[in-house]
């Protein structure tokens, strides 16, 4: 698919390019992204993320899983443009339903920002300034996007606010500080949806919430999302939650995107090394406790300075993977990185489900 770039706002909406009209059209399109650490003067130090190709259409929900440090907070973070200034794009392509956000200045990306994508952080404490009412702070901020009176503001926080399931009136007339974890999430779930954005980021939503909680939080954003039928880009270290969730996933590791797919695909044939000791090394609940647990050999975070960023921890590493591979094709909408795929070879994904295969598996 071709696309067209936009580079401007018309009397404050969107313009929309004609490849980005169909129903099933990407609502979030990042082309060949490269993010890189730069020096005060804008001399590039290091390239943190690389090459990433990823979409995410409506009703859609896709999962991007990777060990901590494999560039998926910095991912999420350059397509609101809200990256420090230690770092910075150096190359590719962002679109948001047609529209190219490199291109925009800063007040209409502003426009964008909390109307047509959401953000929910994994910090939920930091979603809401902590000496203002919970229900101030919504109102502010439907009517920072829509022209409405205060009264019809209320109504409508009111309304969100009931729909995740928190007692209103008791919500909407309380400080941050006033309710619990979970409740706070769910606080931050109504202000990501109730201005019914096209497209909402969960960056780890979960990571400092109770196991029952996390579940209540993200199966909330699920119905949601079927309400509105916005598009979900959800980042996280759990694979329990994106396989349980997310239509299609992608893997990362080093700043790259090493495999891709439909999750049940990715989950039932695995096709990258670090994707299937990842499987592999997931908690189960089985009929028996195994006698050793699987882990992900070398040490965690380390990526090779050149070829496959995998190379140094990889078990089936070969000469080749001192050279970048490049994504192959592995059926529909499946592809991998990986030399030993190009080379002829096929990993052993013989034990993707836990070395199992044998026994009745139950998905916590």
């Amino acid at each position: 698919m071709s696309i067209t770039v936009v580079d401007h706002l018309t009397e404050g909406k969107a313009v929309r390019v004609d490849n980005f009209t169909s129903p099933m059209a990407p609502v979030l399109q990042i082309s060949d992204l490269t993010i890189a650490a730069v020096s005060d003067k804008g001399k590039v130090l290091n390239e943190l993320v690389q090459g990433i190709d990823l979409s995410v259409r409506p009703g859609e929900m896709l999962g991007l899983v990777g060990e901590s440090g494999s560039g998926k907070s910095v991912t999420a973070t350059a397509v609101l443009d809200l990256l420090p200034k230690s770092l910075q794009v150096t190359a590719g392509n962002i679109y948001l339903s047609g529209i190219h956000l490199g291109s925009l200045s800063e007040k209409e990306k502003r426009r964008l920002r909390g109307k047509e994508i959401a953000y929910m952080f994994q910090n939920y404490q930091g979603s809401f300034t902590p000496i203002v009412k919970i229900g101030k702070q919504l109102v502010e901020t439907i009517r920072s996007h829509e022209q409405v009176s205060f009264k019809e503001a209320k109504e409508i926080a009111l309304e969100w606010l009931q729909r995740v399931k928190l007692p209103a009136k008791r919500a909407f007339n309380s400080y941050p500080f006033q309710l619990s974890g979970g409740q706070l999430q769910r606080a931050s779930l109504a202000a990501a949806l109730m201005m019914k954005p096209s497209l909402i980021i969960a960056d780890e939503p979960t990571t400092a919430l109770d196991v029952l909680t996390g579940e209540r939080v993200l199966d909330l954003l699920v119905d949601l999302q079927k309400e509105t039928n916005c598009a979900v880009f959800l980042i996280s270290h759990d694979l329990t939650h994106v396989l349980k969730r997310t239509d299609r996933m992608a893997v990362m590791y080093g700043g790259r995107i090493i495999e891709t797919g439909p999750t049940e695909s990715v989950r039932h044939n695995p096709q990258h090394p670090y994707t299937q000791l990842l499987l592999q090394a997931r908690p189960l609940l089985t009929g028996r406790i195994p006698e050793k647990l699987t882990t992900i050999p070398g040490e965690p975070g380390a990526v090779a300075g050149q070829g496959c960023p995998f190379a140094l921890r990889c078990p089936s590493r070969i000469e080749e993977c001192a050279q970048a591979p490049v994504m192959k094709p592995m059926g529909e909408d499946h592809s991998a990185a990986c030399h030993i795929l190009t080379a002829g070879g096929e990993p052993d994904n013989e034990d993707a489900a836990g070395g199992q295969t044998n026994q009745q598996v139950v998905f916590c």
